[in-house]
């Protein structure tokens, strides 16, 4: 292993086709914007969520701790809203319905000076020409939990900026971006052209040439080297089991990874994780099925698969297509998605981007799926919180309570509004909830799970009204935990019942 490159992230700038630099500020002008061209398995010794769960006499988590003389600055607009108790709770009466408020930190605020941990980005070489970048905070924290943050398909490491600046002020942070994406892209062609090369809008594109460079040889961005890649990374970087957290693919990954290696994992965290990937039938668990396809991701890119790359790559890869995926991912629309929409067009601008999209579309399906990983990880005790967005169009919250059901004692966690990315959206109420069920963890119990504060609630649904800060505006959202007899039932009839009460109410 060598590390190439580290060092503190500067501000970035991107350039757009003509090269001309964007400006910061993207909200205003983005639909303007958007418009222009431009299996290895052992068992450890895990800790049982069940056992956790029912420790005698846990301590409430207090979201406040630690905040309140050196980041009352943060809460200056709370002036009117005094918690009754240490935890920063209140009870509200409306409607005939008790709702409790749940007052908790907002992210550091750098109109104050208070930048965070401070951030650095990294590149590690992992093979001959696959170099993978990494960010990375909180280093000084030596005694802390380690937190591995995995990202969703077309993004990166930068996506969990707001968990890197945040979380690394107390925990040890990393973020990777996965091969084949986000700066992870390789450095050189991986085939050999006879000719010029392919060029859309005036940018060469890698990967369509005639023959693979060695380096390259069987190369394929499958869920299975992704999951190899977090494996080297965390033996090889971080050098103990971690707590690792996935978004989307990364949630797969994440899961995945574990599946196989669960002595290097602490616990895993899914935000609304995608529950599969691939289509094309895996060669070890499926050989004669995947000998029917004659290509599986590898380069170079066979000739029709080369011009069918050209139409989508020209439709996905413009900045308008970007921008409405965004609009449809964030719940939110008032969600600054600035630096999000940057640094996606930064990516897509690079030779090797279009050939690496239709290697992954054309990966075969992992070793594991979706739901045998998850099996897995049950067998072995490994813990698994579930964080999702409710206004989620992709990954529906039908698929969260699909995994809620298959662990019933695993905390599942749904908030609203918030969409497919809710570490992004709401990034306030992720870092709250991942923090306080690593503290639930890291004291076995002791410290009870987020909103869990009465021990007699762990089996059934708790809903809380979370509120925070952010740029001088308080927010609120709304959060429900799902105890360990939930059911689709009980979510159906709860439903009808509130329908009635409203009903009555109105009548």
């Amino acid at each position: 292993m060598e590390i190439l490159s580290c060092h503190s992230l500067p501000g970035y700038h991107v350039r757009m086709m003509s090269g001309q630099l964007l400006e910061k500020s993207l909200s205003p002008r983005l639909l303007k914007l958007s418009q222009c061209t431009c299996p290895r398995y052992s068992k450890q010794g895990h800790l049982c969520l069940n056992k956790l769960y029912k420790s005698r006499a846990p301590q409430s988590y207090n979201p406040l701790k630690g905040f309140r003389s050196s980041d009352s600055r943060v809460f200056s607009g709370y002036d009117s809203y005094v918690a009754d108790d240490e935890e920063g709770l209140r009870s509200v009466t409306g409607s005939g319905e008790r709702v409790t408020q749940v007052l908790i930190p907002g992210l550091p605020d750098e109109s104050n000076g208070d930048h965070g941990a401070p951030i650095s980005s990294c590149f590690l070489e992992w093979k001959p020409k696959l170099n993978v970048h990494y960010e990375k905070s909180g280093s000084d924290n030596v005694n802390s939990p380690p937190v591995l943050f995995l990202p969703g398909f077309g993004v990166g490491s930068f996506h969990y900026e707001k968990q890197l600046k945040d979380l690394g002020r107390e925990f040890r942070v990393w973020a990777v971006d996965f091969l084949g994406q986000g700066m992870s892209l390789p450095s050189e062609d991986p085939t050999q052209s006879k000719d010029a090369g392919i060029s859309v809008g005036g940018n060469s594109l890698w990967g369509f040439g005639d023959e693979t460079e060695p380096w390259a040889n069987k190369l394929v961005y499958s869920i299975d080297l992704w999951q190899d890649q977090v494996q080297y990374f965390v033996e090889e970087v971080i050098k103990e089991p971690v707590y690792i957290v996935g978004n989307s693919l990364g949630g797969y990954v994440a899961l995945y990874f574990a599946a196989c290696n669960p002595h290097l994992v602490k616990g895993v965290t899914l935000l609304n994780a995608t529950p599969f990937w691939g289509f094309l039938p895996n060669p070890i668990t499926s050989p004669r099925l995947a000998r029917v396809f004659p290509w599986a991701g590898t380069f170079p890119l066979p000739a029709r698969v080369r011009k069918l790359t050209e139409v989508v790559w020209q439709k996905i890869s413009d900045p308008g297509s970007i921008a409405e995926i965004l609009k449809q991912v964030y719940a939110d629309h008032s969600t600054e998605v600035d630096k999000v929409f940057f640094r996606i067009i930064e990516t897509a601008q690079h030779p090797a981007a279009a050939a690496s999209l239709a290697s992954i579309m054309f990966a075969p399906r992992g070793q594991l799926s979706f739901k045998e990983a998850l099996s897995r990880c049950q067998e072995y005790n490994v813990p698994v919180c579930l964080v999702y967005g409710k206004e989620d169009p992709w990954v529906k919250p039908i698929w969260g309570l699909q995994v809620k059901r298959q662990l019933p004692e695993a905390p599942y966690y749904e908030i609203s509004p918030a969409g497919h990315c809710p570490h992004d959206e709401v990034p306030e109420v992720v870092n709250y909830l991942l923090r306080g069920w690593i503290k639930n963890l890291e004291t076995d119990g002791s410290v009870a799970l987020p909103l869990l504060d009465d021990p007699e609630f762990v089996e059934h649904n708790v809903a809380r009204d979370l509120e925070f800060i952010r740029e001088g505006s308080k927010r609120s959202v709304r959060v429900q935990l799902f105890g360990s007899k939930f059911s689709l039932w009980y979510l159906i009839s709860s439903y009808i019942k509130t329908q009635l009460k409203n009903l009555r109410i109105k009548s």
